[in-house]
């Protein structure tokens, strides 16, 4: 006889349930990574505004599971799972169209940077309806699968933790390797909703028809998607750029670029943030000119970001130069330039004496064989981490190893005619004495922008021996002038600059794993909106390290005392299974975070293998899900696992410093055993995590809804805390020694209930 839980109905039951649960991380993670890709356009990208949508997103998430789960008991659980889903494949579309229209409703102008207010405001707004449904959707899963398999309720979270993770694996491949390749946000959005909406079919009706329903559900949907995605596409980019002509929009792996076309012009934007204007005479000239000047005769050049525009072609007018490196990240953008500006692109590939090279400039650095005599980047100033990179000690001193003799490197940053304020001239001050952690001479040219020149032998501080090179080499050019070159260097401005750069009033050094300058420049970003924000990230830019990790350890012993003292046994050990799941979120988002930045420190290419190491850490979660359930975890093994939670940040960071020296083979395959390992680096600390939380449900007992939140109000304070602070602060090894110490806030209590 068949009993009835293996009976063939009800194995087609768990599957289905399953398939249900599943679609949750599915849906989840594809909507995050569009919803976030949209919302870095909206806010240009820098990391602070990336945690600040990060923590929206985790405390919505938190707020459905924990607050709207207690609504799970009040309807069928069959009825509640279909009626979320078909609510959240009506409002992803919805929001990737309330995104759009943000900058619209603020009243901001293409191009004019939204403060830290209006970007929390913006992401808290936008986020709310989706990301609560899909926290709901998780107790309503967790109540799903207890009543239809009759599981306890920490089984039953424990499993939905686990399909949930198997889903996100398999969302984050697809949706990084397949989707954002050959769609745009709302083809795939209208993907999600009507797999959603398929479910739901699935779930709620009865058994002769859902499948009849589910066919026809499938057939419309198909029909519709094209023309109801082209139109959402068309009215939202719209208003994203109210009053510009938009000629096209593409999604890349690196970012969204947009095509705008306007007074005799066409801009090229990447993520919101102009990255070139055609024709602009006088960003082409200043690119090279002033840097090539510096050379008595250069030969050969490097140029890292920004040729299209015409730097190139002017770069030839130096009758000694005979070859251009030129480097740019995205392939995209020649795609675009080829049919955009068609001029340009075919000066470009027509010249035999230029090479164009698709890749990570700074990647492209380290590997080369050859040798050069000026290396200009042209690239944004260092708003964000992987812009950091060119702008470190360790990429100075790569320069520094591929100049000829008497070669140098340049770059151009903001700067202003008149006026240095205290947090420009910090910044400016930072990156500065980071040059001369690898070059003898540094020097700089003033103006609205500062061009910096950085080299072995004496940079030329006189306006008048380069006017001579300029006659010299008989340069035909309209704004890097002999006119004006005498302006920019009279006396008193060199003086005022020399001024506000003194070297010896800041020891601060920008470092791949100790990113300074990037937290300058989120500095002076928000000092344009409010006063508030420069005394608030002044005062925090002043806190010590040492006075941090002390009231981490003070915030552990009084709690510790508190639980100790005030909390009954069952309750105590509750709240001290919360308390572990918290700090396991903070911690695992801190070392994914370490991760994510490290592989992009030492490789340069994050956003090519984003996918894969967010899969690995999902699979880890599934993987640590799954032996925890089997394993039955108690009250002690949790206090090893938090443990081991305090030794994972540590041992992550110590891990990046040791593939950051790795010399072992050749260039090759110090990448693959480079990659390999920070795969198995993200599958380990997946593990751990997921190892967890199935332990934790089991000492809470309790509301798994309650519990999920708590999983995500630590991650939720770990996105703003690491990657907005403590990292661009303290640096990835300070920033671990704080997730160490966070980590080990519940460890007295956890060994205290334990043992008793």
């Amino acid at each position: 006889m068949v009993s009835p839980l293996n009976s063939p109905v009800a194995s087609r039951t768990a599957l289905g349930v399953r398939a249900a649960l599943a679609l949750i991380g599915f849906s989840a993670v594809i909507a995050q990574i569009v919803l976030m890709r949209e919302l870095l356009v909206v806010f240009y990208g820098n990391e602070l505004s990336t945690g600040l949508m990060l923590a929206s997103w985790l405390l919505w998430t938190a707020f459905g599971s924990s607050v709207l789960g207690r609504l799970v008991r009040r309807m069928p659980p069959r009825r509640l799972m279909a009626s979320l889903e078909v609510a959240i494949a009506v409002v992803l579309p919805s929001t990737v169209f309330a995104v759009r229209c943000s900058r619209d409703f603020l009243h901001a102008l293409p191009g004019e940077v939204l403060g830290p207010g209006a970007i929390l405001l913006t992401a808290l707004g936008t986020l709310s309806l989706f990301c609560s449904l899909s926290g709901w959707l998780f107790a309503a899963g967790v109540g799903l699968y207890a009543a239809e398999l009759d599981a306890a309720v920490a089984t039953a979270a424990g499993t939905v933790y686990l399909t949930e993770a198997i889903g996100s694996a398999i969302g984050g491949l697809l949706v990084s390797l397949v989707l954002i390749s050959h769609w745009g946000a709302f083809p795939i959005a209208l993907l999600v909703a009507a797999l959603n909406v398929l479910a739901a079919v699935l779930l709620a009706l009865p058994s002769k028809t859902r499948w009849l329903v589910a066919v026809l559900v499938l057939i419309a949907m198909a029909a519709l998607a094209p023309a109801l995605s082209g139109k959402l596409e068309k009215a939202s980019l719209a208003r994203l750029w109210r009053g510009m002509h938009v000629l096209e929009s593409r999604d890349s792996r690196y970012g969204n670029l947009v095509i705008i076309e306007g007074e005799g012009n066409r801009t090229l934007y990447e993520n919101g943030l102009p990255m070139f204007t055609v024709p602009d005479a006088a960003a082409a000239e200043e690119a090279v000119h002033y840097a090539l000047l510096q050379h008595p005769a250069p030969r050969r050049l490097l140029l890292i970001g920004g040729g299209v525009n015409g730097s190139v072609s002017e770069a030839f007018k130096h009758p000694s130069l005979e070859h251009v490196d030129y480097v740019e990240l995205d392939p995209e953008v020649f795609r675009l330039a080829k049919i955009y500006f068609p001029a340009e692109w075919q000066r470009l590939t027509a010249d035999p004496r230029v090479r164009i090279v698709e890749g990570d400039g700074r990647r492209f650095l380290k590997t080369a064989t050859v040798s050069w005599d000026v290396i200009v980047v042209n690239l944004p100033e260092p708003q964000t981490a992987q812009l950091n990179r060119f702008y470190t000690m360790e990429f100075f001193r790569e320069a520094q190893a591929h100049l000829n003799e008497g070669g140098l490197l340049s770059f151009q940053l903001r700067s202003s005619e008149n006026y240095i304020s205290a947090e420009r001239a910090e910044f400016l001050r930072c990156i500065q004495s980071t040059l001369h952690q690898a070059f003898r001479e540094v020097g700089f040219l003033p103006g609205e922008t500062i061009h910096f020149f950085a080299g072995a032998l004496d940079v030329t501080p006189d306006s008048a021996e380069l006017i001579a090179r300029m006659r010299q080499r008989h340069l035909r050019t309209s704004y890097v002038s002999e006119y004006f070159l005498p302006f920019r260097m009279m006396p008193d401005r060199m003086a005022e600059m020399r001024g506000a750069l003194d070297v010896d009033s800041v020891s601060t050094v920008n470092r791949d794993f100790a990113p300074a300058a990037y937290y300058f420049d989120v500095t002076l970003w928000s000092t344009q909106f409010n006063p508030t924000y420069r005394r608030v990230f002044r005062a925090l830019g002043r806190v010590r390290i040492q006075a941090l990790g002390m009231a981490v350890v003070s915030m552990a012993l009084l709690m510790a005392l508190g639980l100790f003292l005030f909390a009954r046994r069952p309750q105590g050990r509750r709240v001290t299974a919360a308390l572990c799941v918290a700090t396991m979120g903070f911690t695992m988002l801190g070392v994914e975070v370490l991760l994510l930045l490290g592989f992009q420190a030492i490789h340069g290419y994050v956003y090519q293998r984003l996918a894969l190491l967010v899969a690995m850490f999902m699979a880890g979660l599934a993987l640590g899900s799954w032996w925890a359930m089997r394993k039955h975890f108690g009250q002690r093994a949790l206090g090893w696992l938090q443990i081991a939670m305090v030794a994972a940040p540590l041992l992550s960071y110590a891990a990046l410093l040791g593939l950051a020296r790795l010399t072992m083979g050749s260039r090759r395959q110090q990448d693959y055993l480079g990659e390999a390992a920070f795969l198995v680096l993200a599958l380990a600390a997946g593990t751990l995590g997921g190892l967890q939380f199935p332990a934790a449900s089991q000492v809470f007992r309790s509301s798994a809804g309650v519990l999920y939140a708590v999983d995500l109000a630590g991650a939720c304070l770990g996105a703003i805390v690491i990657s907005g602070y403590l990292i661009p602060v303290f640096g990835f090894a300070g920033a671990a020694a704080v997730m160490a110490l966070a980590a080990a806030i519940p460890l007295l209590e956890v060994w205290r209930v334990a043992s008793s």
